[in-house]
């Protein structure tokens, strides 16, 4: 066998183990592939939906669901739709599509008119428990009684998760003693840091000092002020100290 021959051979046998290790390779991972459905790993992440978008009964258009009788929480497992529709006629119920992306469809058996009172019910307390930041004004002259009053109302917006923004305003010549502001607000902080944390510390922004507080969790929450009947509530002594001004 010449040279040239030899060499033509040595290139197909080198080129033919290439491909076996590379044929090989690919099996390998082809074997050791993870496969999402069989770890638990849906392929369709389950998105909440609208009350005004739920398919009940007639409108629900898959073949197959999951049916979850609401009475008690028991899991029926996955039905034809014309079965779940017929169980739930059975029990005098609706068929309502809660979980429509999941796979299959997840339903429930339940009255769909208390389904959506239910539903439109705890949403709305959820957007009236959601945080607001409510503010409370001082002067830097704040008498003792007005400024027990000020620590009341905003103890009590605290105490209802709410945040509050404390604003001090500086009158005429009052901006000649900032640092008598500034004190305020320091024994502001101090007398309601057994309900609050401090998310903004005092600062001077032109003729005021703000600083916002955050509520602390409801179990570590004490309050110190103790309301009274008949006290002037905050909105009342701002418009008094401006009508005093005014004068």
């Amino acid at each position: 066998m010449s040279r040239a021959n030899r060499r033509r051979g040595r290139k197909r046998a080198s080129r033919s183990l290439w491909f076996e290790k590379a044929r090989g390779c690919v099996q390998a991972e082809k074997k050791h592939r993870v496969d999402p459905q069989l770890h638990g790993s849906p392929p369709n992440p389950v998105v909440p939906i609208q009350l005004n978008q739920i398919r009940v009964n007639g409108r629900i258009r898959a073949r197959e669901v999951r049916v979850i009788l609401a009475s008690n929480g028991q899991q029926l497992g996955v039905m034809k739709l014309s079965d779940a529709l017929r169980h739930a006629q059975n029990l005098g119920l609706d068929l309502v599509e809660v979980a429509p992306t999941a796979q299959p469809p997840v339903c429930r058996i339940v009255d769909f008119g208390k389904f959506k009172y239910e539903t439109a019910k705890h949403e709305k307390d959820k957007r009236n428990t959601s945080t607001k930041l409510k503010e409370i004004k001082f002067r830097v002259n704040i008498d003792g009684h007005d400024y027990l009053t000020k620590l009341r109302h905003a103890e009590e917006f605290l105490d209802k998760g709410n945040k509050v923004r404390v604003q001090l305003q500086f009158r005429g010549r009052e901006m000649a003693h900032q640092e008598l502001g500034m004190q305020l607000m320091l024994r502001v902080k101090a007398d309601l840091q057994t309900m609050a944390n401090v998310e903004t510390e005092p600062k001077l922004m032109g003729r005021n000092i703000t600083m916002t507080l955050a509520p602390l969790p409801a179990n570590k929450r004490k309050r110190r002020f103790e309301s009274h009947e008949g006290t002037l509530s905050s909105d009342e002594i701002d418009a008094r100290d401006d009508q005093e001004d005014d004068d």
